[in-house]
C-alpha cells in the first residue's frame, strides 16, 4: 500500500531533512509541499539537493491544501501547528515536528511559550523507557496524532531515562551541558547565526534555565521514573552545521558499579536499532551519526565526584527531528519501523 504524504514547512531545514528521508521510503509518496514566504517556487530552488523530487512547487500552508493525503508531516515554527490541525480530518496521521502538542500540563507551556497551549498529542520517541517498563513505542500504534520530540530533549532524554528509572542515579541534582549545530535554530534569518558571528566561536543561549526544551526533558524523565526531577540544562552552540553531543552527570547511588551501569542500558536499548551503547572507555562523536537516525551513547563513573556521566550524540535534524517523526509515523501505520532511516552516518 501506498500512503499519500503532504509536508508542510518544507522550505526550512526540518522540511529538507524529512523530504530527504521520505524519497527512499518505499511506502509513502510525497504528493505536497507547502511554505509560507517560498510559496509559488520550485522546492529545488530551496533545496537544491533535492534532486528526486524534479519540478514539485511549493504551496501555500492551509488546511484545503493539506486535507485529502493519508499522512501529514509539520515542520513549522512553534505555535504555528494547534489552528491548522484542528481543521484535518481525525483520520489523518499528522505528526507535528514543532513544540504545540508536546507537553501534557499546560503551564509547562505557559511558562515557556508564547500563545495557548494546543493540548497533548502521542509523543514520538518509541525508545522512551517508561516507568512500568514498557517503551512509548507501545502508545504509538494507531495513533493519528504524534508530537515530535524537540532534539535536545532527545539527546538527554535517552541518556538519562534508564538509569532515573533503575534508581542508579539521584533525581535532584542532574546537570547537562549540550554543544549543538545553529541547523538546530531553524532557517530563519539571525545575526546570532550568521557565520561571521559562529566561526571560531562557542555561545552559550538559553543557559539559565530558560530553554524551552527544559520542561519537554523533565516531564520526559517523570514519565520514565515516576518522580520529578530537578535539571540544570545549558546548551551552547557550536561551528558545526548540525549535531548535538550532550554530556549528562548526576550524583550515582551508592554501591553502583560500571557493571551495574551497563546492565541497565543495556536491559534498556539492547534490542533498539538506532541506539548504539558504546564500549567502555569510547566516546560518541556527532560527526559518526550526522545523515543516521542513530544516536551514540557512553557512559562512565567519576569516582572522586561521585557521579555518573553519560555522553550522548545524535543529529539534530535526523534522529532529532525528522528521523524521528518517520519513525513514529511508521509504527503509527503499522509498517516496518527502520523504512528509510539510515543507520549509517556520512563522512567526512
Amino acid at each position: 500500500m501506498t500512503f499519500s504524504v503532504a509536508v508542510a514547512g518544507a522550505s526550512g531545514y526540518g522540511g529538507g531533512e524529512l523530504l530527504r528521508l521520505l524519497a527512499t521510503h518505499p511506502e509513502f509518496e510525497v504528493r505536497t509541499v507547502t511554505a509560507h514566504s517560498q510559496a509559488g517556487e520550485r522546492l529545488r530552488s530551496v533545496h537544491p539537493h533535492l534532486a528526486s523530487y524534479g519540478d514539485l512547487v511549493l504551496e501555500q500552508t492551509t488546511p484545503e491544501v493539506l486535507a485529502g493525503h493519508d499522512v501529514v508531516f509539520l515542520a513549522l515554527p512553534h505555535g504555528k501547528s494547534g489552528a491548522l490541525t484542528e481543521a484535518l480530518p481525525a483520520d489523518t496521521l499528522v505528526i507535528d515536528a514543532g513544540a504545540d502538542h508536546r507537553l501534557e500540563r499546560e503551564q509547562d507551556w505557559t511558562d515557556y511559550y508564547p500563545g495557548d497551549w494546543a493540548g497533548t498529542w502521542t509523543y514520538g520517541m518509541p525508545e522512551l523507557i517508561l516507568e512500568d517498563g514498557g517503551k512509548q513505542r507501545r502508545n504509538l500504534t494507531d495513533t493519528r496524532r504524534i508530537a515530535v520530540p524537540g532534539c535536545n530533549a532527545t539527546a538527554v532524554t535517552l541518556a538519562l531515562a534508564p538509569a532515573l528509572r533503575a534508581g542508579i542515579i539521584g533525581t535532584d541534582d542532574i546537570s547537562t551541558v549540550l554543544a549543538v549545530g545553529p541547523s538546530g535554530a531553524g532557517k530563519k534569518a539571525s545575526v546570532s547565526m550568521l557565520a561571521s558571528e559562529l566561526l571560531g566561536n562557542a555561545a552559550p543561549y538559553n543557559a539559565f534555565g530558560g530553554h524551552r526544551h527544559n520542561p519537554e526533558i523533565r516531564q520526559n524523565l517523570r514519565n520514565a521514573s515516576g518522580k520529578d526531577v530537578r535539571l540544570s540544562f545549558s546548551p551552547v552552540l557550536v561551528p558545526m552545521a548540525r549535531g548535538i553531543l550532550a554530556t549528562s552527570t548526576a550524583s550515582i547511588a551508592e554501591g553502583v558499579d560500571l557493571a551495574k551501569v551497563r546492565e541497565v542500558f543495556e536491559d534498556a536499548y539492547g534490542d533498539e536499532t538506532f541506539i548504539e551503547l558504546m564500549e567502555d572507555g569510547a566516546y560518541p562523536r556527532t560527526a559518526d551519526v550526522n545523515g543516521s537516525n542513530r544516536t551514540q551513547i557512553a557512559f562512565g563513573i567519576d569516582e572522586r565526584a561521585g557521579r555518573l556521566i553519560v555522553i550522548s550524540a545524535l543529529d539534530n535534524l535526523g534522529k532529532g527531528t525528522a528521523g524521528a517523526a518517520i519513525q513514529s509515523a511508521n509504527i503509527a501505520l503499522g509498517i516496518e519501523e527502520s523504512h528509510s532511516l539510515p543507520i549509517n552516518g556520512v563522512a567526512p
